[in-house]
Protein backbone atom coordinates (compact mmCIF):
# COMPACT_ATOMS: atom_id res chain seq x y z
CA UNK A 1 0.00 0.00 0.00
CA UNK A 2 1.19 3.25 -1.13
CA UNK A 3 1.75 6.02 1.16
CA UNK A 4 0.21 9.57 0.81
CA UNK A 5 1.46 12.76 1.71
CA UNK A 6 -1.47 14.34 2.63
CA UNK A 7 0.15 17.31 3.12
CA UNK A 8 1.41 18.41 0.26
CA UNK A 9 0.03 20.82 -2.46
CA UNK A 10 0.13 21.01 -5.95
CA UNK A 11 2.61 22.33 -7.69
CA UNK A 12 2.20 26.48 -7.82
CA UNK A 13 -0.15 26.71 -5.15
CA UNK A 14 1.17 27.60 -1.40
CA UNK A 15 -0.46 28.34 1.32
CA UNK A 16 -0.06 31.76 3.80
CA UNK A 17 1.04 31.55 7.02
CA UNK A 18 0.44 33.45 9.99
CA UNK A 19 2.91 36.70 9.35
CA UNK A 20 2.51 37.13 5.74
CA UNK A 21 -1.11 36.63 5.75
CA UNK A 22 -1.50 39.63 8.15
CA UNK A 23 0.89 41.29 6.00
CA UNK A 24 -1.67 40.44 3.00
CA UNK A 25 -4.84 41.42 4.70
CA UNK A 26 -3.77 44.71 5.71
CA UNK A 27 -2.44 45.60 2.20
CA UNK A 28 -5.38 44.53 1.11
CA UNK A 29 -7.70 47.00 3.62
CA UNK A 30 -5.39 49.45 3.29
CA UNK A 31 -4.99 49.51 -0.99
CA UNK A 32 -9.20 49.49 -1.08
CA UNK A 33 -9.63 52.10 1.12
CA UNK A 34 -6.82 53.92 -1.15
CA UNK A 35 -8.84 52.96 -4.17
CA UNK A 36 -11.97 54.39 -2.41
CA UNK A 37 -10.57 57.36 -1.55
CA UNK A 38 -9.98 57.83 -5.85
CA UNK A 39 -13.67 57.56 -6.08
CA UNK A 40 -13.46 53.72 -6.89
CA UNK A 41 -16.67 51.43 -5.65
CA UNK A 42 -15.84 47.83 -4.42
CA UNK A 43 -17.82 44.53 -6.38
CA UNK A 44 -17.13 41.04 -5.10
CA UNK A 45 -17.64 38.96 -8.89
CA UNK A 46 -17.89 35.05 -8.42
CA UNK A 47 -15.28 32.56 -8.06
CA UNK A 48 -17.01 30.44 -10.56
CA UNK A 49 -18.58 31.61 -13.65
CA UNK A 50 -20.29 29.80 -17.00
CA UNK A 51 -17.12 29.86 -19.42
CA UNK A 52 -19.35 31.53 -21.42
CA UNK A 53 -19.12 34.96 -19.43
CA UNK A 54 -15.05 34.30 -18.33
CA UNK A 55 -13.67 33.39 -21.80
CA UNK A 56 -13.99 35.71 -24.11
CA UNK A 57 -13.69 34.60 -27.84
CA UNK A 58 -10.54 36.37 -28.33
CA UNK A 59 -8.63 35.43 -25.28
CA UNK A 60 -7.52 32.22 -26.08
CA UNK A 61 -4.62 33.19 -23.52
CA UNK A 62 -7.19 33.39 -20.51
CA UNK A 63 -8.71 30.28 -22.10
CA UNK A 64 -5.23 27.96 -21.95
CA UNK A 65 -5.18 29.15 -18.04
CA UNK A 66 -8.63 28.42 -16.39
CA UNK A 67 -9.58 25.38 -14.70
CA UNK A 68 -12.66 24.36 -15.91
CA UNK A 69 -15.31 21.46 -14.99
CA UNK A 70 -19.44 20.43 -15.62
CA UNK A 71 -22.40 22.13 -13.07
CA UNK A 72 -23.95 19.22 -11.27
CA UNK A 73 -27.25 21.47 -11.71
CA UNK A 74 -27.32 22.83 -15.47
CA UNK A 75 -25.09 20.44 -16.74
CA UNK A 76 -23.15 23.28 -18.61
CA UNK A 77 -19.57 24.21 -18.66
CA UNK A 78 -18.25 26.39 -15.66
CA UNK A 79 -14.77 27.99 -14.75
CA UNK A 80 -12.62 29.05 -11.90
CA UNK A 81 -11.86 32.93 -12.70
CA UNK A 82 -8.60 33.17 -13.82
CA UNK A 83 -8.63 37.09 -14.57
CA UNK A 84 -11.19 39.58 -12.89
CA UNK A 85 -11.12 41.75 -15.58
CA UNK A 86 -13.79 40.22 -17.72
CA UNK A 87 -16.18 40.07 -14.82
CA UNK A 88 -15.62 43.77 -14.00
CA UNK A 89 -16.49 43.94 -17.67
CA UNK A 90 -19.68 41.91 -17.50
CA UNK A 91 -20.15 43.89 -14.19
CA UNK A 92 -20.55 47.42 -15.95
CA UNK A 93 -22.01 46.62 -19.10
CA UNK A 94 -24.87 44.17 -17.64
CA UNK A 95 -25.65 44.00 -14.56
CA UNK A 96 -24.32 48.44 -13.58
CA UNK A 97 -25.57 49.93 -16.87
CA UNK A 98 -24.36 53.29 -15.31
CA UNK A 99 -23.94 55.91 -17.69
CA UNK A 100 -20.86 58.45 -17.88
CA UNK A 101 -17.91 56.95 -16.10
CA UNK A 102 -18.08 53.74 -13.93
CA UNK A 103 -14.65 53.11 -11.63
CA UNK A 104 -15.14 49.94 -9.95
CA UNK A 105 -11.73 47.80 -7.97
CA UNK A 106 -11.71 44.33 -6.43
CA UNK A 107 -9.81 42.27 -4.13
CA UNK A 108 -9.69 38.48 -4.48
CA UNK A 109 -7.82 34.95 -5.30
CA UNK A 110 -8.17 33.68 -9.13
CA UNK A 111 -6.39 30.78 -10.13
CA UNK A 112 -4.21 29.25 -12.98
CA UNK A 113 -4.25 25.80 -14.28
CA UNK A 114 -1.20 26.63 -15.81
CA UNK A 115 1.83 29.19 -14.30
CA UNK A 116 2.27 31.97 -16.34
CA UNK A 117 6.25 32.30 -15.42
CA UNK A 118 8.29 29.51 -14.19
CA UNK A 119 8.32 31.30 -10.61
CA UNK A 120 5.43 32.50 -10.77
CA UNK A 121 2.01 31.33 -7.83
CA UNK A 122 -0.55 29.62 -9.71
CA UNK A 123 -3.05 30.80 -7.20
CA UNK A 124 -2.69 35.00 -7.15
CA UNK A 125 -4.12 36.90 -4.75
CA UNK A 126 -4.55 40.26 -6.74
CA UNK A 127 -5.93 43.92 -6.08
CA UNK A 128 -7.25 46.23 -9.02
CA UNK A 129 -8.96 48.70 -10.42
CA UNK A 130 -10.92 49.16 -13.70
CA UNK A 131 -12.50 52.74 -15.16
CA UNK A 132 -15.26 52.04 -17.82
CA UNK A 133 -16.92 54.69 -19.69
CA UNK A 134 -13.21 57.06 -21.15
CA UNK A 135 -11.02 57.24 -24.01
CA UNK A 136 -9.02 59.95 -23.09
CA UNK A 137 -5.45 59.68 -22.01
CA UNK A 138 -6.68 61.29 -18.63
CA UNK A 139 -8.08 58.50 -17.94
CA UNK A 140 -4.91 56.19 -18.86
CA UNK A 141 -2.65 58.07 -16.41
CA UNK A 142 -5.08 58.22 -13.69
CA UNK A 143 -4.88 54.23 -13.78
CA UNK A 144 -0.97 54.33 -13.97
CA UNK A 145 -0.85 56.98 -11.41
CA UNK A 146 -3.63 54.73 -8.63
CA UNK A 147 -1.40 51.71 -9.80
CA UNK A 148 2.19 53.47 -8.52
CA UNK A 149 0.45 54.58 -5.82
CA UNK A 150 -1.05 51.21 -4.81
CA UNK A 151 2.60 49.81 -5.38
CA UNK A 152 3.96 52.49 -2.91
CA UNK A 153 1.20 52.05 -0.03
CA UNK A 154 3.39 48.72 0.01
CA UNK A 155 6.33 50.34 1.62
CA UNK A 156 8.17 50.64 -1.67
CA UNK A 157 10.02 54.00 -2.86
CA UNK A 158 9.10 55.71 -5.85
CA UNK A 159 12.11 55.16 -7.34
CA UNK A 160 12.65 51.45 -6.38
CA UNK A 161 9.69 51.20 -8.85
CA UNK A 162 10.23 50.62 -12.58
CA UNK A 163 7.38 51.59 -14.74
CA UNK A 164 7.62 49.67 -18.29
CA UNK A 165 4.89 50.92 -21.40
CA UNK A 166 4.03 50.01 -24.34
CA UNK A 167 1.29 50.15 -27.33
CA UNK A 168 -0.31 47.79 -29.18
CA UNK A 169 -1.64 50.37 -31.83
CA UNK A 170 2.04 49.95 -33.18
CA UNK A 171 2.28 46.25 -33.85
CA UNK A 172 -1.32 45.61 -35.04
CA UNK A 173 -1.14 48.94 -36.86
CA UNK A 174 1.85 47.38 -38.96
CA UNK A 175 0.50 44.14 -38.89
CA UNK A 176 -2.71 44.99 -40.85
CA UNK A 177 -0.44 45.95 -43.34
CA UNK A 178 0.72 42.62 -44.27
CA UNK A 179 -1.92 40.63 -44.51
CA UNK A 180 -0.58 37.55 -42.95
CA UNK A 181 -2.73 34.29 -42.51
CA UNK A 182 -3.79 33.32 -38.97
CA UNK A 183 -0.95 30.68 -38.72
CA UNK A 184 1.47 33.46 -40.16
CA UNK A 185 0.30 36.05 -37.31
CA UNK A 186 0.28 33.32 -34.60
CA UNK A 187 3.85 32.36 -35.36
CA UNK A 188 4.96 36.34 -35.59
CA UNK A 189 3.31 36.50 -32.35
CA UNK A 190 5.57 33.92 -30.73
CA UNK A 191 8.38 35.20 -31.88
CA UNK A 192 8.14 38.35 -30.86
CA UNK A 193 7.68 37.21 -27.34
CA UNK A 194 10.77 35.61 -27.28
CA UNK A 195 12.76 38.77 -28.61
CA UNK A 196 13.68 36.33 -31.45
CA UNK A 197 14.77 38.70 -34.16
CA UNK A 198 15.93 35.92 -37.02
CA UNK A 199 12.66 34.62 -36.71
CA UNK A 200 10.84 37.29 -37.50
CA UNK A 201 12.81 37.93 -40.65
CA UNK A 202 11.97 34.99 -41.61
CA UNK A 203 8.36 34.51 -41.02
CA UNK A 204 8.19 37.97 -42.75
CA UNK A 205 10.51 37.16 -45.96
CA UNK A 206 8.41 33.88 -46.00
CA UNK A 207 5.23 35.90 -46.66
CA UNK A 208 6.37 37.90 -48.81
CA UNK A 209 5.62 41.44 -47.11
CA UNK A 210 6.88 43.90 -48.89
CA UNK A 211 10.55 45.44 -47.89
CA UNK A 212 10.10 48.49 -46.44
CA UNK A 213 7.04 47.17 -43.76
CA UNK A 214 9.01 44.55 -43.23
CA UNK A 215 11.74 46.41 -42.00
CA UNK A 216 9.33 48.31 -39.82
CA UNK A 217 8.00 45.38 -38.25
CA UNK A 218 11.47 44.18 -37.56
CA UNK A 219 13.03 47.03 -36.12
CA UNK A 220 9.87 47.02 -33.54
CA UNK A 221 12.18 43.96 -31.65
CA UNK A 222 14.72 46.65 -31.11
CA UNK A 223 12.97 49.75 -30.25
CA UNK A 224 13.31 49.05 -26.45
CA UNK A 225 14.87 51.77 -23.82
CA UNK A 226 14.58 54.85 -22.20
CA UNK A 227 12.21 57.59 -23.44
CA UNK A 228 14.66 58.63 -26.62
CA UNK A 229 13.56 55.28 -27.76
CA UNK A 230 10.11 57.10 -28.97
CA UNK A 231 12.26 59.39 -30.97
CA UNK A 232 14.21 56.95 -32.81
CA UNK A 233 10.67 55.15 -33.17
CA UNK A 234 9.15 58.00 -35.30
CA UNK A 235 12.17 58.41 -37.57
CA UNK A 236 12.19 54.20 -38.06
CA UNK A 237 8.35 54.04 -38.73
CA UNK A 238 7.79 57.83 -40.27
CA UNK A 239 6.07 55.53 -42.67
CA UNK A 240 3.77 53.82 -40.98
CA UNK A 241 0.15 53.81 -40.81
CA UNK A 242 -1.37 56.58 -39.27
CA UNK A 243 -2.65 54.60 -36.54
CA UNK A 244 1.23 53.81 -35.27
CA UNK A 245 1.95 57.68 -35.19
CA UNK A 246 -0.61 58.26 -33.06
CA UNK A 247 0.65 55.66 -31.21
CA UNK A 248 3.90 56.76 -30.49
CA UNK A 249 2.28 60.19 -30.15
CA UNK A 250 0.39 59.05 -27.33
CA UNK A 251 3.52 57.27 -25.72
CA UNK A 252 5.31 60.99 -25.51
CA UNK A 253 2.43 62.54 -23.69
CA UNK A 254 1.84 60.13 -21.30
CA UNK A 255 5.77 59.92 -20.46
CA UNK A 256 5.65 63.66 -19.99
CA UNK A 257 2.76 63.35 -17.72
CA UNK A 258 4.29 60.39 -15.62
CA UNK A 259 7.49 62.60 -15.55
CA UNK A 260 5.88 65.62 -14.23
CA UNK A 261 3.93 63.70 -11.64
CA UNK A 262 6.60 61.38 -10.72
CA UNK A 263 9.85 62.66 -11.66
CA UNK A 264 11.50 59.62 -9.77
CA UNK A 265 9.83 56.58 -11.40
CA UNK A 266 12.10 55.06 -13.77
CA UNK A 267 10.33 54.87 -17.28
CA UNK A 268 11.42 52.04 -19.97
CA UNK A 269 9.62 51.43 -22.88
CA UNK A 270 9.35 48.35 -25.35
CA UNK A 271 7.35 48.91 -28.51
CA UNK A 272 7.56 44.67 -29.03
CA UNK A 273 5.79 44.38 -26.02
CA UNK A 274 2.55 43.09 -26.98
CA UNK A 275 1.25 42.06 -23.21
CA UNK A 276 -1.92 40.78 -23.81
CA UNK A 277 -1.66 41.07 -27.23
CA UNK A 278 -5.90 40.00 -27.60
CA UNK A 279 -6.90 41.53 -24.53
CA UNK A 280 -5.46 44.91 -24.84
CA UNK A 281 -6.40 47.19 -27.42
CA UNK A 282 -4.21 50.30 -26.86
CA UNK A 283 -1.63 51.51 -23.96
CA UNK A 284 -0.24 48.37 -21.60
CA UNK A 285 1.87 49.11 -18.60
CA UNK A 286 3.55 47.14 -16.13
CA UNK A 287 5.81 47.49 -12.62
CA UNK A 288 8.78 46.24 -11.33
CA UNK A 289 10.49 46.69 -8.18
CA UNK A 290 14.08 46.18 -7.15
CA UNK A 291 14.79 43.00 -6.20
CA UNK A 292 12.27 40.99 -8.59
CA UNK A 293 12.46 39.69 -11.73
CA UNK A 294 8.93 39.75 -12.98
CA UNK A 295 6.24 42.28 -12.44
CA UNK A 296 4.34 43.39 -9.65
CA UNK A 297 1.26 45.12 -11.41
CA UNK A 298 0.00 44.57 -14.87
CA UNK A 299 -2.43 46.93 -16.98
CA UNK A 300 -3.75 48.61 -20.10
CA UNK A 301 -6.74 50.05 -22.16
CA UNK A 302 -9.08 47.09 -23.06
CA UNK A 303 -11.97 49.17 -25.06
CA UNK A 304 -14.81 47.19 -25.87
CA UNK A 305 -14.14 44.37 -24.28
CA UNK A 306 -17.73 44.56 -22.85
CA UNK A 307 -19.47 44.13 -26.33
CA UNK A 308 -19.97 40.19 -25.57
CA UNK A 309 -21.87 41.46 -22.23
CA UNK A 310 -24.14 44.05 -24.23
CA UNK A 311 -22.19 47.10 -23.97
CA UNK A 312 -18.72 47.97 -25.50
CA UNK A 313 -17.15 50.77 -23.78
CA UNK A 314 -13.86 52.63 -23.26
CA UNK A 315 -12.16 51.01 -20.78
CA UNK A 316 -8.39 51.06 -19.06
CA UNK A 317 -7.28 49.67 -15.42
CA UNK A 318 -4.74 47.49 -13.83
CA UNK A 319 -4.36 44.47 -10.85
CA UNK A 320 -1.31 44.25 -8.60
CA UNK A 321 -0.05 41.07 -7.35
CA UNK A 322 -0.13 41.03 -3.51
CA UNK A 323 2.01 38.04 -2.79
CA UNK A 324 4.58 38.78 -5.22
CA UNK A 325 4.51 42.61 -4.34
CA UNK A 326 5.20 41.42 -0.77
CA UNK A 327 7.52 39.13 -1.38
CA UNK A 328 9.89 41.75 -0.54
CA UNK A 329 8.78 43.10 2.60
CA UNK A 330 9.21 41.95 6.05
CA UNK A 331 5.84 39.95 7.62
CA UNK A 332 4.10 41.60 9.93
CA UNK A 333 5.00 41.34 13.21
CA UNK A 334 2.22 39.72 15.35
CA UNK A 335 1.70 41.73 19.01
CA UNK A 336 2.87 39.82 21.96
CA UNK A 337 -0.19 38.49 23.74
CA UNK A 338 -1.85 39.01 27.07
CA UNK A 339 -1.84 36.33 29.21
CA UNK A 340 -5.75 36.63 30.81
CA UNK A 341 -7.23 34.06 33.29
CA UNK A 342 -9.51 31.18 32.19
CA UNK A 343 -12.57 32.20 30.49
CA UNK A 344 -14.69 30.75 33.53
CA UNK A 345 -13.27 33.89 35.26
CA UNK A 346 -15.62 35.89 33.34
CA UNK A 347 -18.07 35.54 35.38
CA UNK A 348 -16.49 38.90 36.94
CA UNK A 349 -17.97 41.20 35.14
CA UNK A 350 -14.72 43.95 36.10
CA UNK A 351 -12.71 41.54 33.99
CA UNK A 352 -14.66 41.01 31.23
CA UNK A 353 -14.75 44.50 31.01
CA UNK A 354 -10.60 45.13 31.58
CA UNK A 355 -10.61 42.76 28.52
CA UNK A 356 -12.63 44.02 26.10
CA UNK A 357 -10.48 47.45 26.67
CA UNK A 358 -7.42 46.42 26.09
CA UNK A 359 -8.72 44.66 22.91
CA UNK A 360 -10.34 47.75 21.68
CA UNK A 361 -6.82 49.19 22.06
CA UNK A 362 -5.28 46.80 19.90
CA UNK A 363 -3.81 44.48 22.40
CA UNK A 364 -4.26 40.56 21.51
CA UNK A 365 -5.52 39.10 24.80
CA UNK A 366 -5.81 35.48 25.39
CA UNK A 367 -7.17 33.13 27.76
CA UNK A 368 -5.28 30.57 29.63
CA UNK A 369 -5.60 27.18 28.75
CA UNK A 370 -4.42 24.19 30.76
CA UNK A 371 -2.94 22.85 27.32
CA UNK A 372 -2.10 25.91 25.91
CA UNK A 373 2.19 25.83 25.53
CA UNK A 374 2.37 28.08 21.93
CA UNK A 375 1.35 31.51 23.33
CA UNK A 376 4.64 33.35 24.31
CA UNK A 377 3.37 35.60 26.41
CA UNK A 378 5.41 38.20 28.45
CA UNK A 379 2.83 39.51 30.54
CA UNK A 380 -0.47 38.91 32.61
CA UNK A 381 -4.05 40.36 33.84
CA UNK A 382 -3.53 40.03 37.65
CA UNK A 383 -5.45 41.29 40.58
CA UNK A 384 -3.98 43.69 42.62
CA UNK A 385 -5.84 45.96 45.50
CA UNK A 386 -9.62 44.55 43.93
CA UNK A 387 -7.93 45.90 40.17
CA UNK A 388 -6.73 44.11 36.75
CA UNK A 389 -3.54 45.46 35.88
CA UNK A 390 -0.88 44.14 33.13
CA UNK A 391 2.02 43.04 34.17
CA UNK A 392 5.03 41.76 33.08
CA UNK A 393 5.78 37.47 33.46
CA UNK A 394 8.32 37.16 36.03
Amino acid sequence: MSKINRWLLPEGVEEILPGKAWSIQHYQQSVLELFSSWGYDFVIPPLVEYTDSLLLDHSSDIDLQTFKLVDQLSGRSLGIRADITPQTCRIDAHSLKQEGVTRLCYSGSVLHSVPKSQLASRAPIEVGAELFGDGSLNSDFESISLMLASIELAGVEAQSIHLDLGHVGIYRGLLSQAALNDEQEHDLLDAFDRKATAEVAAILLKAEVEAELAGMIQALVTLNGGVDILEKAEKLLSAAPAEVLAAISTLKALANLVHAHSPSTPLFFDLAELRGFAYHTGLVFAAYVDGLGHSVANGGRFDNLGAAFGRGRPATGFNVNVKALLSLKANTTIADAILAPAITELADASLNEFIQQLRSQGERVVFSLQADKAITAQRQIVSENSQWLVKPIS
